[in-house]
């Protein structure tokens, strides 16, 4: 364990800042969470960091030796002008808070999204350039806060972490559970080989970004992952086996299935339709591509993952059971 650290963690009515945060209290660190959302708690600040500036932002009991930057708009769908705003204006805000408040160490949650391009990509690693166009607005976004964050005149290091899974899961899970639930997913076909990709489990990467909070000779970029692709539908397939849906029984192509899903999206964007489409690109990619990374500077610099793939899918089926 880090030594005790006195915290702001942004976005801690989400689920990656409120488990970071729950981990965090219970490891003897003080924190104060940031949110959009009300809490009726002491240490919770309800504030919308795309829309107020840093001058406007309250005074702090004390000055925090690191924030922990989770707020962002994770969704895989919703107007560009809320990617922009929540995932670049916020990033500033925390930036220009964080030069108000002495410089304190910097941690920014970006996501390994920044990355991807359509088609297979294997063995990632920090040093793999950005591509020219990007997947969508939210990697696009992310990217952009990045070279926000570079511009800090303080002590900053950015994660990317992987498709994070676990109890309290609003993005990567619920959206199968539910489409399962209405027996609306097939099985996507058109690959030789089955799809592989990483994952990491949400305790996993709250425990990581306490490491990287009190560290500051930890600089640069990390990706995060569990350090054990696994081959996504087969994944997804069992848990949705295990919360008692019935299997898929329609297969369609992975070719058919982004040509539907580029359509949706677009008549979404279009009609300016409420909610998110059934299916996105994104999300057919997710099912559909191989994305793997290269563990060694994770491994090396904070060490293996506590939780594995198989222990988080366990707690995660046995959390989603008691929602259902």
């Amino acid at each position: 364990m880090t030594h005790p650290m006195r915290l702001l963690v942004t976005g801690a009515s989400g689920f990656v800042g409120g488990r970071l945060w729950e981990r965090a209290s219970a490891a003897g660190h003080e924190v104060v969470g940031l949110g959009r959302r009300r809490l009726d708690r002491p240490d919770y600040l309800s504030v919308d960091l795309g829309v107020v500036g840093a001058e406007d932002l309250p005074d702090l009991p004390w000055r925090p030796d690191a924030v922990i930057h989770c707020a962002a708009r994770a969704t895989p769908y919703a107007p560009r002008k809320a990617y922009e705003r929540d995932n670049m204006i916020a990033t500033q805000t925390v930036v220009d808070w964080c030069a108000r408040l002495g410089e304190p160490r910097l941690v920014h949650v970006s996501s390994s999204s920044v990355l991807y391009r359509d088609g297979d990509q294997l063995d990632l690693t920090e040093d793999t350039p950005l591509p020219g166009e990007f997947a969508n607005d939210y990697a696009r976004t992310k990217a952009a806060s990045e070279r926000i964050v570079r511009t800090y005149g303080g002590s900053w290091v950015i994660a990317r972490p992987r498709a994070v899974f676990g109890p309290g899961d609003t993005v990567l899970f619920p959206r199968i559970i539910a489409a399962a639930k209405a027996g609306r997913v097939p099985r996507l076909t058109g690959r030789t080989t089955p799809a592989v990709g990483d994952l990491i489990y949400v305790d996993n990467l709250a425990d990581y970004l306490l490491q990287l909070a009190g560290r500051p000779e930890l600089g640069g970029v990390y990706n995060l992952t569990n350090a054990e692709p696994v081959e996504i539908q087969a994944m997804l397939l069992d848990v949705i086996g295990r919360l008692g849906f019935a299997p898929p029984t329609r297969d369609v192509s992975l070719t058919t299935a982004m040509r539907a899903a580029t359509v949706l999206e677009r008549t979404w964007r279009i009609l300016h339709l409420p909610g998110e489409p059934p299916i996105t690109p994104y999300g057919v990619g997710v099912l559909s591509w191989s994305k793997t990374f290269v563990p060694d500077r994770m491994l090396q610099d904070l060490g293996a993952p506590a939780v594995s793939v198989a222990q988080g899918v366990e707690e995660f089926v046995a959390w989603q059971r008691e929602q259902l």
